[in-house]
């Protein structure tokens, strides 16, 4: 698997585009982190971790739904394998005029671009949530 975090955004899109409670992706502290500030923005319920039939580490996201229809209406890679896309903290880009989050990570830490701008520090925008 080339990119992690897109894998896990795209299992995200696919099971809220077929209505499941629950997600599964495999487990690595990049996904853990990027979930923490998708539940602190308020996006998913949580995620616990689990192993899977084979014993390895897996994170068991729970999606988040307001009347029947999915919390999260866009999900987007940004920075790539490929194309990493760094930015200083002045041009942190606002999503959706502010209603949506940015992920960045940081040198001090993954964290939402509101977080990162009252810390006052750039970094990889991973994805744009909306």
């Amino acid at each position: 698997m080339n990119d992690p975090i897109g894998d896990m955004l795209t299992r995200i899109r696919n099971a809220q585009m077929r209505g499941k409670t629950s997600v599964s992706t495999p487990a690595s502290k990049l996904r853990a982190w990027v979930l923490d500030v998708l539940i602190g923005e308020g996006y998913i319920r949580g995620y616990s971790r689990s192993t899977d039939e084979r014993g390895h580490p897996q994170l068991d996201i729970e999606l988040k739904y307001a009347d029947g229809r999915p919390v999260i209406q866009e999900l987007k890679r940004v920075s790539t394998p490929g194309r990493r896309v760094y930015m200083g903290v002045r041009d942190l880009p606002s999503v959706r005029q502010g209603l949506g989050v940015s992920i960045v990570s940081t040198p001090k830490g993954v964290m939402s671009d509101a977080a990162a701008r009252s810390a006052n520090v750039g970094g990889e925008v991973l994805c744009t949530v909306f």
